[in-house]
């Protein structure tokens, strides 16, 4: 090796992780790029999400409900509706495909 740092650490870490997980996996570099990093980017925004909601109901922008088969689901508190556009109006310009304006 010419190097014992890797050039990028994060993706070196996503790459190796997936094979960790899966010792069995065999794939081209553009198989790993396409559909093997999705299931890491996929596990990275889980948690970014759910750190997100979880500040969001804390906040009551949102509520939440536990559904008979123990699945958590979220909507805008109606009582903050304003608020919350309030909220997103401070924070900057962001992709508000979501927004009727």
């Amino acid at each position: 090796m010419t190097n014992d740092q890797p050039p990028d650490r994060a993706m070196t870490s996503e790459v190796l992780s997936y094979f960790v997980r899966n010792p069995q996996a065999v794939d081209t570099l553009e198989g790993v790029t396409r559909w093997r990093l999705m299931d890491e980017v996929v596990r990275r925004k889980l948690h970014e999400t759910e750190t997100a909601l979880e500040w969001l109901v804390a906040q009551g922008f949102l509520t939440t409900s536990v559904s008979p088969g123990g699945t958590a689901t979220f909507s805008l508190n109606p009582e903050r509706a304003e608020e919350a556009r309030l909220f997103l109006a401070r924070t900057g310009p962001r992709d508000r495909r979501g927004s009727r304006s």
